[in-house]
């Protein structure tokens, strides 16, 4: 196991990622979602749309997928699709653990999740995690780790995770918040053992907000795998977006892409990048998606595509903002 097999896949869309963020639970804060998914998300709907999404990313040659223990019940639903997919095998399956979702299938709760990166919590999420996805994870991360993580001095914490490691599952984090290069930075020189400890480093990384690219460069060269989420900024970098950004239009029209695509594939452009996750909620959106694994800017393109950054603090301060739908 581990993920490190997903270098077996050699399709251009292995590098690319099914993430299930938003088919998981009935409410999260991608743009257009709410008319993306069925008014009614029962979890038999939420199930369906999952499944969906899930055949249609392995057909295309997407392999790997990703999902949390606080994505409601996406691990659940993961697992139901993997063992209806027996031929499925090369599939390299990620989670993470972290943060508990409460929302009780809700869109109107006023708390959705709760982070606690404690001992106590990883040995419970764990043992959840192994009873639905068992044999089958290859990754499992530590949810949204900041600066002040405890996850990144508990030694009692890092003791467990090596054993898990050991086991062949490979041990990461993600990250999250203005301060992603620092809690990345802080990940590389954690070892147990003299072994490093975190071999996978899933991080927010997008045109708006490439703040952590020089964090993940190093984290790469230093022979971590690299997964880039948010690729599209919750929606900001797409169709669904009230006003995209003018230079996004502009390269899609020069390339007959769609924006989502050009923000993908710029994404893909950086030779650290192992993969890049689709959020996608829909089929549609998921072949939108791929076209960037074969779309190619040229050089004009991808400066006039930089220029768009923001502040990372202007980001996540927006972000922090948007609506669960």
């Amino acid at each position: 196991m581990g993920f490190a097999r997903l270098a077996e896949s050699t399709t251009p869309a292995a590098r690319i990622g099914l993430g299930l963020a938003a088919v998981g639970r009935p409410g999260y804060i991608t743009l257009g979602r709410d008319k993306d998914l069925p008014a009614e998300r029962t979890v038999e709907a939420m199930r369906q749309r999952s499944h969906e999404l899930l055949d249609a990313a392995y057909a295309h040659g997407v392999r790997y997928l990703d999902a949390a223990r606080s994505y409601g019940r996406a691990e659940e639903f993961l697992a139901n699709w993997l063992r209806q997919r027996p031929d499925a095998r090369d599939a390299v399956v990620g989670s993470k653990w972290g943060y508990t979702y409460v929302a009780d299938w809700r869109t109107d709760a006023e708390t959705h999740e709760v982070k606690d990166h404690g001992v106590t919590t990883y040995e419970r999420q764990r043992g959840l995690t192994d009873a639905l996805l068992g044999d089958r994870l290859d990754l499992y991360q530590i949810h949204s780790v900041t600066p002040d993580s405890p996850a990144l001095t508990d030694r009692a914490l890092h003791e467990r995770l090596a054993r898990l490691a050991a086991e062949g599952v490979t041990v990461g984090i993600s990250t999250s918040g203005p301060r992603q290069a620092d809690a990345i930075r802080a990940a590389l020189v954690v070892e147990v053992d003299g072994r490093p400890l975190f071999r996978a480093v899933q991080s927010t990384y997008n045109l708006l907000e490439p703040s952590a690219g020089a964090a993940l460069a190093e984290a790469h060269a230093a022979g971590r795998a690299v997964i880039v989420k948010e690729g599209v900024a919750n929606g900001r970098l797409t169709a669904a977006a009230a006003e995209p950004p003018s230079a996004l239009r502009r390269v899609a029209e020069e390339t007959g892409a769609t924006l989502d695509a050009v923000a993908l594939a710029a994404v893909l452009h950086r030779p650290w990048v192992s993969v890049v996750l689709s959020g996608a909620a829909t089929t549609d959106q998921l072949r939108s998606n791929l076209a960037a694994a074969e779309l190619r800017l040229n050089e004009r393109q991808s400066e006039l595509l930089e220029d768009l950054a923001e502040p990372a603090e202007t980001y996540w301060r927006h972000r922090s903002g948007l609506p669960w739908r």
